[in-house]
Order: C-alpha cells, then structure tokens, then sequence
C-alpha cells in the first residue's frame, strides 16, 4: 500500500501525540492559515488510500487532500514549533524554500524535516527504526539525508518512512 501525505499527517499526529489545537498551531507556524475542523478533515484517510468494503461514500466524511506544499509546511511548522523560530540572518529567504519537488522526494524531506525538528542524531534514527524491525547502516541512512541530485543520493521508500513514524510512536507513545 502506498502512502499519501493524508496517511503521513496521520501517522506523524499518531507517533508525536499532537493535538488538534497543536496541529493547527503548527500549521500555521508553516505558514498555512487553517482550523480546526480543516485539519480534521486532512486526518480523515483519503478513499484511494484504502478499500471501502462496504462502499460507503459518505459525503460528510469529505477529506482535504494534503498536498506536498501543505505537508512541507506542517514540517516546517514542526520545527518551528519543537525548536523555536530561529532568526533571519541577513540575506536568508523569510521562509525556507519547499524542497519537496515530486512525490519521490516526500519521504526524504519528511525524514529530514523530522531529524531536525526532534534534534535527532542518526544513532537516534537508526535506533528509531530498529526498534521497528528495520536494519539500516549509518551510509544507508546518509544517503537518504542527501539533498536530491547529490551523487549519494537515494530515494526513501515508503517502507523506510511507514517504519520510522512507527518506530517514532514506540518510541514516544512507550
């Protein structure tokens, strides 16, 4: 099963125990206006992400389909969040530039985005997703981190991903 960001958000809210009010924080930290009841709309998991067996399409139950602009946001507001708005320095773009550039590079930023907002090191991330059953060296892990077009460079599966929010909800909800 492939992952969409709705699932990530999910996810992400899950293993970190954020709340509502939090999520809309956060948002808004990454720059994205939004309420409440959006952001419920955004955890709902989008109806191409599962099989409906009963084939209810309930249009109550309308998702916000989160796109790469609005996960790298939330992110970005995580981090905010977690560490503190950190100063301009002359010169530096307000906002950090969206790095996302295709859906292949969504698990790496999230990766990154996470390492930086939980001030993890990648002893904490390879024990992260050990704890998930995943056995990963330090160069595997490097190369995940890269920045896309760096000749180490390797996409990061949803594998990699799925297993370290689960990692990180054991890790945090223990």
């Amino acid at each position: 099963m492939v992952m969409d960001n709705n699932d990530i958000l999910i996810r992400l809210r899950y293993a970190l125990d954020i709340k509502n009010t939090d999520m809309v924080k956060i948002f808004n930290l990454g720059g994205i206006e939004t309420s409440k009841e959006e952001v419920l709309k955004m955890l709902i998991k989008s109806k191409d992400s599962y099989y409906d067996e009963a084939g209810n399409d309930d249009p109550e139950e309308e998702n916000i389909k989160v796109d790469n602009y609005t996960l790298e946001s939330f992110l970005n507001g995580l981090i905010v969040f977690k560490r503190g708005k950190q100063e301009t320095k002359p010169g530096q773009p307000e906002r950090p530039a969206i790095t996302i550039k295709n859906n292949g590079s969504v698990n790496n930023v999230l990766l990154k985005k996470l390492k930086i907002a939980l001030s993890l090191t990648s002893e904490d991330m390879i024990e992260i997703l050990d704890d998930a059953g995943v056995v990963i060296s330090k160069g595997e892990l490097g190369a995940l981190l890269r920045k896309e077009g760096h000749k180490n460079y390797k996409a990061c599966g949803d594998r990699y991903a799925r297993n370290f929010l689960k990692g990180l909800a054991l890790s945090y909800r223990a």
